[in-house]
């Protein structure tokens, strides 16, 4: 009995070590040296692993200050930014991204910047919110995840980004789509057409696309027969561009009710979306339910595409159709200041100034009587 209840207490030991095992860090230095900034960047390491992380800084800078030659020096710079990074926390990723900036400005050429650039990007990706509450963070991660496809395209860091791109882009396509979907509702369809034809152009792999150009279609539809050929490029779209969609059916059938031409579907578009069938995460049976809970968007992120090339700028606002300038009905108001000088300035001597006369000598309007 002794002898039981000794072994699983050694058990129980072994689970517990093996759950506040610690952390390996990303970036150690193999090569084995007693030099004293290798000694110092060791030190650091290892407390950064035990998640002594305000030691572990004061450690580091310690190196840098000390040993300004040192060839650890970019490690160590490396290293004060990982470990605001795993503290976490508003304050401690602030401070991350700002050492990550400092980094990528300091070393550019080194393969650790575009891993510095990735860390930006993941840190406002962890605290994007869900579509129907503030985007900011999923703004700043579209910016950071694109800035590392332009500034590192052969960086082993470039595939992953790019799906996170894709998931960044989906919450902000969802965002759009939330808004366009509650005019429509509403019966402002002139506002609902703006934000749905903005989001069908600029974010094709959105996972609702078809859903938008449904209502899209049918918003410039009801706006009036002036839009009539924006209607039917809507629906043309469904059918040519999103083939596998349940709507494409339906499609057809309104461009055949409005006598338009039926395109045929894009060899491209049904390839991809067979492979997005395919690759479908399908999400838990009790998802939805712990997802109100949540505060991050878990739920759209699973829907996002997972291939094709995502979108390359910012999603950009536009003037509705329904507006004469931007329609062609009339030509739009032009808001430019321009500055140019006078070619005759006689009449600064020959014209009395205003400011300069008397109220009381100054002609008065005519009393009624």
């Amino acid at each position: 009995m002794r002898l039981r209840t000794l072994l699983i207490l050694a058990l129980v030991a072994i689970g517990v070590t093996g759950c506040f095992r610690r952390k390996k860090y990303e970036n150690p230095i193999d090569r084995d040296t007693a030099q004293p900034d290798k000694v110092l960047f060791d030190k650091a390491i290892a407390d950064l692993e035990k998640g002594r992380f305000r030691v572990a800084r004061l450690t580091l800078q310690t190196l840098i200050n000390t040993y300004d030659t040192s060839e650890y020096l970019a490690k160590a710079k490396l290293a004060i930014a990982d470990s605001w990074f795993r503290e976490g926390g508003a304050h401690g990723l602030a401070q991350a991204e700002a050492e990550y900036k400092d980094f990528i400005l300091f070393y550019p050429t080194l393969e650790e910047a575009a891993e510095a650039q990735s860390r930006v990007c993941m840190i406002h990706y962890r605290q994007m919110e869900k579509p129907d509450r503030d985007i900011e963070h999923a703004i700043r991660a579209d910016d950071e995840c694109r800035q590392l496809l332009v500034q590192f395209p052969n960086s082993k860091f470039a595939p992953e980004m790019e799906q996170r791109l894709r998931e960044i882009q989906e919450v902000l396509a969802e965002h759009e789509y939330r808004v366009g979907d509650f005019y429509y509702k509403k019966g402002s369809y002139p506002a609902s057409a703006n934000r749905l034809d903005t989001l069908t152009q600029h974010y094709p792999l959105y996972s609702r696309a078809d859903q938008a150009l449904w209502k899209l279609g049918d918003a410039y539809a009801k706006m009036g027969p002036r839009f009539r050929s924006r209607s039917v490029d809507a629906y043309q779209r469904i059918v040519r561009e999103y083939p596998l969609s349940p709507l494409a059916d339906e499609a057809r059938r309104k461009l055949e009710e409005m006598e338009a031409e039926i395109p045929e579907p894009d060899p491209v578009a049904v390839a991809r979306m067979e492979y997005e069938l395919e690759n479908a995460v399908k999400p838990g049976r009790f998802a939805a339910f712990w997802g109100i809970f949540k505060k991050n968007p878990s739920m759209t992120i699973k829907r996002a595409a997972k291939s094709g090339t995502p979108a390359a700028g910012p999603l950009m606002p536009t003037v509705p159709a329904s507006v004469p300038g931007a329609a062609g009905t009339a030509a739009a108001t032009s808001a430019d200041v321009t500055i140019s000088t006078v070619g005759d300035s006689s009449a600064l001597d020959t014209k009395p100034d205003a400011r300069r006369v008397p109220p009381s000598k100054q002609q008065k309007p005519p009393q009624k009587q």
